[in-house]
């Protein structure tokens, strides 16, 4: 059977593919996986990377051969297509990323926080939250939903369905607990 494999053109061996035919695909990669591999590899500067490129194209043809329509063009520049397209997308996606990275890491430094700093900074939110957690419900929702949330005393109070001279008090009394709480922790009051 693999002799007549060698001997069928490509749209035959696509058809076989459709079909579940392994030894279809072993041919279709073994006439066109170096020239996929070396455009691979030439756009990604990277073997690994165009390996797996190579994968993702063979797997794509082994689950949608129906996508490859011989009228339109030959085999090999269908699957090139495809490897071009996939490169091209892990590059602007790998590019995205170190652009994030470098951001993330310039806002860290403007930031100025220190290793001791942020760690600080973890401790003190949990500290918040230990407080948070012993207010009552009310006060507790108030005060989230105005300072975390972002939300107005009138905002506020049509969220909780609640008078806004009620979430005022609320929010009041609960600032006034959890600086009682904060301060019985050692922290500074919150102002």
């Amino acid at each position: 059977m693999e002799t007549t494999l060698t001997r069928q053109e490509d749209g035959q061996l696509v058809h076989l593919v459709g079909t579940g035919h392994e030894a279809a695909l072993a041919e279709v990669y073994r006439r066109h996986g170096g020239p996929v591999f070396g455009l691979a590899k030439r756009l990604l500067r990277d073997p690994d990377l165009a390996t797996d490129i190579v994968q993702e194209v063979m797997l794509r043809l082994w689950k949608n051969p129906e996508k490859f329509d011989a009228d339109r063009g030959s085999l090999r520049s269908f699957l090139l297509s495809q490897t071009h397209g996939r490169s091209v997308d892990l590059i602007r996606s790998e590019s995205a990323r170190r652009i994030r990275e470098e951001r993330d890491a310039r806002l860290a430094v403007q930031a100025g926080l220190s290793l001791e700093e942020e760690v600080w900074e973890m401790a003190l939110a949990d500290h918040v939250r230990d407080a948070m957690s012993e207010l009552d419900a009310g006060e507790r929702k108030a005060i989230e939903l105005a300072y975390f949330g972002g939300y107005t005393y009138r905002e506020v109070a049509k969220l909780l369905d609640t008078p806004e001279g009620t979430i005022k008090s609320r929010i009041r009394s609960g600032l006034q607990r959890l600086n009682g709480l904060l301060a019985k922790s050692g922290l500074a009051p919150i102002s």
